[in-house]
């Protein structure tokens, strides 16, 4: 019509990419869920630098794909709990959505950073397990305390122990901020590092509230990536 205006079609939204190192079907290692197959979609990049890390193939590289590439792939293992690790995930600022899209999806979600960053954005439906880091990772002063305030039974603590040293200090941790109270909390010893069964004892003789890991992965395929 004369004097009319045509509406100008409207671009296509771009789609929201993360960085991705790898995605991969295995049994979870760690955490509440130990022992269950596990789709673990690893993020690429971390700003923290762990004397012990190891995942320092993630710091770096990686492919640009899609949350609608990532959740079909996701869905080809038919497996219902899905891991988003790293690296550190929440570096990425699509990493939300990207936990959001797969809690509609249905899988039973689980999300592990090192915490550092704040996670009160997440998914309430996501499993939060945060890595508070003791004074033998080198990165203890990058730990986010704002986050303990928004913890859930929901979500998990875990505290990685290089010597006795970390442990008194993830003790006294603990006792100051009532983390048991909270949430549950899984201490684990570097891996050849600080003896299991020594961690064991020491738990044990403070009859400290906590439930003590090790790494099945790495009792089952060692070092190798990807599992």
């Amino acid at each position: 019509m004369p004097g009319s205006t045509i509406p100008l079609e409207q671009p296509a939204r771009k789609a929201e990419r993360l960085r991705i190192t790898e995605i991969f079907h295995s049994l979870q290692g760690e955490a509440r869920d130990v022992g269950r197959p596990t789709v673990f979609v690893r993020l690429t990049g971390c700003p923290l630098r762990c004397v012990w890390c190891d995942t320092e193939y993630a710091f770096h590289g990686g492919a640009w794909r899609t949350i609608p590439d990532i959740v079909e792939e996701v869905a080809k293992y038919q497996t219902r709990h899905v891991c988003v690790t790293g690296g550190e995930p929440l570096a990425q600022k699509r990493c939300l959505p990207l936990l959001r899209q797969l809690c509609d999806a249905g899988y039973a979600v689980s999300l592990e950073t090192a915490g550092a960053h704040d996670i009160s954005g997440v998914d309430a439906r996501v499993a939060r397990v945060v890595d508070l880091k003791a004074p033998g990772s080198g990165e203890s002063a990058r730990n986010l305390w704002s986050n303990l305030a928004a913890l859930t039974p929901h979500d998990q603590i875990k505290i990685v122990l290089a010597d006795r040293t970390d442990y008194d200090w993830a003790r006294g941790v603990i006792a100051e901020h009532a983390l048991a109270e909270r949430c549950d909390i899984l201490l684990s010893p570097v891996h050849g590092k600080l003896a299991p069964r020594e961690l064991a004892e020491w738990i044990l003789a403070d009859r400290l509230p906590v439930r003590m890991q090790v790494q099945l992965h790495k009792i089952l395929w060692g070092e190798e990536p990807g599992h």
